[in-house]
């Protein structure tokens, strides 16, 4: 029998509720990776990806290089609640090692029973049936899961059990990332929807970061002068402050004070703030 562990069940010791009711972490290690400028520019190159055939590629890498994984797949499903089935499963991309997914069976999908009347993201680990007869191909999965309406939006990450299952810090680092992650793949998903195909887009041009920063200020009505968006554009980019200050001629204090002046116009906070604001956080 299929064994479904969620979030709430299997990182418990990690999360704690605030009284505002969202989830808080208990410990600042799960962190680390914010201070880090590669995280940022492979945040910026996953946004530049969005809708795009490298979006999965990029989100392997980034969640690769924080928890070992083999792969990953991105999908979206459309529920019937008061069927208690799936209606339909559009695959939004994938990378990595290729795997066979549990059944597809609009009733008795190992997930479906977790994710049906779920109210908040959830992450869900399953335990697979072992294959004895292609023992390289079992693997340790953990699903990402986000809700609106009827529909699921999933990322399914997992790694061969040559590794050991996935441990609470590696789940609680996964939840959290979850929160940048899910509104990339909500969003993937509509522009692939709006072309028409669930076909991927053209591979994004040089500049894309650029324009996808000018429309994300565009719909939140917020100006920024022209050194506040290079310093930010610099930072998403995975450029230091110091290294910022060298290019523009400045003082490292006043690329500091241009972060802190677009943030506070963003209505964020600090580097991991902007680089949320920019995922759609």
């Amino acid at each position: 029998m299929q064994s479904v562990v969620t979030a709430q069940q299997s990182t418990k010791v990690l999360f704690a509720r605030s009284e505002s009711g969202k989830l808080k972490m208990n410990t600042a290690q799960h962190f680390e990776y914010s201070d880090d400028p590669r995280f940022y520019l492979q945040l910026a190159q996953l946004v530049s990806s969005t809708g795009a055939g490298t979006f999965s590629e990029q989100m392997l890498q980034l969640v690769g290089s924080l928890v070992p994984i083999h792969g990953l797949e991105l999908s979206e499903w459309t529920l019937d609640v008061r069927q208690s089935s799936i209606s339909r499963i559009n695959l939004l991309g994938s990378a990595g090692l290729q795997h066979d997914p549990p059944s597809t069976e609009t009733t008795d999908h190992p997930l479906l029973s977790s994710i049906l009347h779920m109210q908040a993201p959830l992450l869900v680990q399953l335990k697979t049936p072992l294959d004895a007869q292609r023992p390289q191909q079992n693997t340790h999965q953990c699903n990402l899961v986000s809700s609106s309406g009827d529909r699921r939006r999933i990322i399914c990450v997992y790694r061969l059990t040559s590794l050991r299952a996935f441990s609470l810090t590696e789940l609680s680092l996964l939840k959290s990332l979850s929160d940048t992650l899910l509104p990339l793949v909500e969003h993937h998903a509509q522009i692939l929807a709006q072309a028409g195909h669930r076909k991927p887009r053209i591979e994004p041009e040089p500049g894309s970061l650029d324009q996808a920063f000018s429309g994300r200020l565009a719909q939140d009505s917020v100006t920024l002068s022209a050194r506040e968006q290079e310093v930010c554009l610099g930072l998403l980019t995975g450029g230091t402050v110091a290294e910022m200050a060298q290019r523009l001629k400045v003082k490292n204090s006043s690329v500091e004070t241009y972060l802190k002046r677009a943030t506070a116009k963003l209505g964020v906070s600090g580097r991991h703030g902007l680089a949320r604001w920019m995922a759609g956080g």
